[in-house]
């Protein structure tokens, strides 16, 4: 039986998933399959390089910097998270990414696109961390607004949490029958239809299927959570995720609190850790 790890996105929430992550290196525990979404999939990558802390290390170093993050990338490049240095510059040159461990590692990793093109989910494997895989990644967190498509295999691509948010269905019908999910949302947390709807409507009029996929987003969203809570009271799925909403917002260059919201991920996996260690060991 495999064992998947899904982690959902959330731009910044994720340091959250960030937390929980590096806590399960800490300890050894492997998953056959990892799929991330955004977010997920943006610090995910990690954990099948095993590097445990790089991503709380260059988002407290980058914080602050213009070339990382910023209103000047938006309006100079239409990336608020800049392209270049995000996803090229700091993995070859600033924290380098263990591409050899990446390769050598026997988990398959997932991430998630939304194809903007017919509003459907795109799941990518990535088996070698080349530039590209590097690029499917970005486009998996390259999020409406602020974010111009990646167009990768003839598809203008977008964020994965449009289309599928949290992938379990996906899990399951590629045989991981037991899975660990990691959200960034309290267990109570229902979302509701998004206030920007209109402004997306109007940016992204030329993709007409990405605009539907964006209505029904909020209710996909729920049916998604409800599958996982479904397959938590049926033993098929382990949940982590935080007791309260996240005190930081989606984008964020506040170092203590970052720091802060991949604490609360590490202290949510410590409190859980030998009942995680029992379900992932399960034959």
């Amino acid at each position: 039986m495999k064992t998947g790890l899904i982690l959902e996105g959330g731009a910044m929430r994720g340091l959250f998933s960030a937390g929980v992550i590096d806590v399960m290196m800490e300890h050894g525990l492997t998953f056959d399959v990892l799929i991330g979404v955004s977010a997920g999939a943006a610090f995910g990558c990690n954990y099948k390089s095993g590097q445990i802390g790089r991503v709380i290390r260059y988002n407290t170093r980058f914080a602050r910097d213009k070339r990382y993050c910023s209103a000047k990338s938006l309006m100079t490049t239409g990336n608020l998270f800049n392209a270049t240095f995000c996803y090229h510059t700091v993995p070859n040159r600033l924290d380098v990414f263990d591409r050899e461990a990446f390769n050598a590692s026997p988990m398959v990793f997932y991430v998630v696109c939304t194809d903007s093109k017919t509003g459907l989910p795109v799941y990518h494997r990535c088996d070698t961390a080349d530039d590209e895989c590097f690029e499917w990644i970005r486009a998996s967190a390259s999020m409406p607004l602020v974010s111009k498509p990646v167009v990768l295999e003839g598809k203008p691509l977008l964020d994965g949490g449009i289309a599928d948010s949290i992938p379990l269905r996906f899990m399951l019908k590629n045989g991981c029958k037991r899975n660990v999910v990691v959200l960034t949302q309290p267990r109570d947390y229902v979302k509701s239809k998004p206030s920007l709807l209109p402004v997306m409507k109007l940016s992204l009029r030329r993709y007409p299927n990405l605009i539907t996929a964006m209505e029904r987003r909020h209710e996909d969203y729920n049916r998604s959570r409800k599958l996982v809570f479904s397959e938590e009271k049926a033993g098929g799925a382990f949940v982590i995720c935080p007791r309260e909403p996240l005190p930081i917002g989606r984008v964020e260059h506040d170092p203590d609190k970052m720091r802060t919201v991949y604490q609360l991920g590490r202290e949510a996996a410590e409190e859980k850790i030998d009942d995680l260690r029992r379900f992932v060991s399960q034959q």
